[in-house]
């Protein structure tokens, strides 16, 4: 049977956690949820039998290393600022993470050791970013097969809104934190063009 620990179990986590467990059975798949709200995570998991719901402090480094030891893969669902330790716990366990957020300049400096390690580090694969990468190259690999040359592309990801939820003058809602939304704002973008890096701040 394959462990799987997800950290976090807030709404970004909601469909995840119900696709691990509406598929553990036939997968054969032991799902270990952990949050700082036991209540969160025993409502997400509504006891489910392949499922464990624990009291999870992301702080607290014997539990970390612990839980990530039972574990063959980590779904780390926290908010990007404290993925780091959870990411160097599972290089020096041997352990496979992925995340939802952007890779940082500090994860990815684990890039050469999780290799040494034989595990995989693997960031960007919520919505957006994920989905939009996924669906950009699904278009870049189309237009190549027909002989086309790709001279620009943007890319614009956005939730559609379900037209009974449709309550705002600007028909987006969104299910980030928006302590979050704020801090994304305020980096710096990177795209390029004519071959060459852009940055805006």
């Amino acid at each position: 049977m394959k462990n799987i620990l997800v950290i976090g179990a807030g709404r970004s986590a909601s469909s995840l956690i119900k696709y691990l467990l509406d598929n553990s059975i036939k997968e054969n798949w032991n799902v270990t949820v952990g949050d700082i709200s036991l209540d969160l995570v025993k409502q997400k998991t509504a006891n489910h039998p392949n499922s464990r719901a624990i009291v999870f402090d992301i702080t607290n480094d014997l539990q970390r290393e612990e839980e990530i030891k039972r574990a063959d893969i980590v779904v780390s669902m926290l908010p990007a600022s404290m993925h780091l330790n959870v990411a160097k716990d599972c290089v020096r366990l041997k352990k496979h993470l992925a995340t939802a957020s952007y890779v940082s300049t500090e994860m990815a400096e684990l890039d050469t050791e999780a290799k040494a390690a034989g595990i995989i580090l693997m960031n960007e694969i919520g919505l957006d970013p994920g989905i939009d990468h996924a669906s950009a190259m699904k278009v870049i690999d189309h237009i190549h097969t027909q002989g086309g040359e790709l001279t620009s592309f943007k890319s614009y990801c956005g939730g559609l809104v379900a037209p009974e939820n449709n309550d705002n003058p600007w028909g987006y809602k969104f299910s980030w934190n928006p302590r979050n939304v704020v801090l994304a704002g305020q980096g710096t973008a990177q795209y390029i063009e004519n071959n060459e890096y852009k940055y805006k701040s």
